[in-house]
């Protein structure tokens, strides 16, 4: 264990109240949903500057006195507050137990509460009760990406989107599964304090405060791991991305003629062979960009795109941002030369 980091005096918190952090569990909730985005703000409590007020007061609330995680780890957690206190944050965690308790009063209390917070949030399938609490209609929404799909027919008005760690829609903010809690409280720490504050618990727990390569939930070479009969294909594609792979020289790797090979690969893997390509090219570009300064021409040869304009005109489509824009946001080292390994 690392000595507790109290009271680094130059980190700006400024003289603000103490805002209350409010996270939501229930039984059968994921622990890392709770465990988290509290450990996040107790953090950014732990660096406040000598004789200072911490800037977050914290509760773990639950409809009962304590409940029990779905790992089989009890929490002590603070009664449903019933009065009218103020709450600046509201986060309602995600579990497996989250539709049972979608069942119950909890998501009246949580629509009576949303209305006293300045914000609200959810990490993973905790999206489903601030559904249920009627606070996602027209909203834009991220959740794990396995319940992606049934967030979306559950709460049709609400605009779900499969890829992003977290989504800020003015003061409703939503994350994806489990560790991206920790993403999204970063964040709030950061809307709150400042980017040094942020950075300074980022490195304190080890995590990084805006992940290298982007947003995204999961690449697409591992959304295409599925234990399908193509996972050899996909694992020899990644290692000849720079060759011309057209649909005739993928089937013939997979043993199988063209016209078989698209029909079964669409059905295992939902995408074209020419759509998957260009998205585990994307993937490929999207680290590059991020970990290194490599001029975009060397990265669109390397990745199979051919030209810089073809690099282009893919990473737009695929990330909705510029090649440029990208690199910009996710700065990175300089990488090695792949000539050279």
């Amino acid at each position: 264990m690392t000595k507790s980091p109290r009271f680094l005096p130059d980190l700006p918190f400024g003289s603000d109240r103490p805002r209350r952090v409010e996270i939501v569990a229930y039984p059968d909730v994921q622990l890392l949903d709770v465990a988290g985005p509290l450990q996040v703000f107790a953090t950014a409590n732990d660096l406040r500057p000598a004789g200072s007020s911490p800037p977050y007061t914290l509760a773990v609330v639950a409809p009962a006195a304590g409940v029990l995680s779905s790992a089989g780890l009890g929490l002590a957690t603070a009664p449903l507050p019933r009065d009218a206190a103020p709450v600046d944050t509201l986060i309602v965690a995600g579990g497996r137990g989250v539709h049972a308790a979608a069942e119950t009063d909890l998501p009246d209390w949580i629509a009576g509460r949303a209305a006293q917070a300045d914000r609200v949030a959810s990490v993973c399938t905790g999206a489903f009760l601030l559904g249920a609490a009627g606070l996602l209609h027209g909203r834009r929404v991220a959740t794990h990406w396995t319940a992606c799909d049934a967030l979306a027919r559950r709460y049709p008005a609400a605009c779900v989107e499969p890829d992003p760690i977290f989504i800020r829609d003015g003061t409703l903010w939503t994350s994806a599964g489990v560790s991206a809690g920790i993403d999204l409280a970063l964040a709030l720490v950061e809307a709150d304090l400042g980017r040094a504050v942020a950075l300074a618990v980022a490195r304190h727990l080890v995590v990084f405060l805006k992940r290298p390569g982007g947003q995204a939930q999961f690449s697409t070479a591992l959304s295409l791991q599925a234990g399908s009969r193509f996972d050899a294909l996909h694992a020899w594609i990644g290692e000849n991305l720079a060759e011309p792979l057209t649909v005739e020289r993928l089937a013939a790797q997979a043993g199988m003629s063209p016209r078989s090979f698209a029909r079964h690969y669409r059905i295992a893997t939902g995408l074209t062979p020419a759509r998957a390509l260009e998205r585990l090219r994307v993937d490929a570009a999207r680290r590059h960009l991020a970990e290194s300064r490599m001029p975009l021409k060397r990265i669109a040869l390397i990745c199979g795109f051919g030209s810089e304009e073809t690099l282009r005109r893919s990473v737009q489509r695929c990330i909705g941002a510029a090649p440029g824009a990208y690199r910009r946001r996710f700065p990175g080292e300089e990488a090695p030369d792949p000539r050279r390994i």
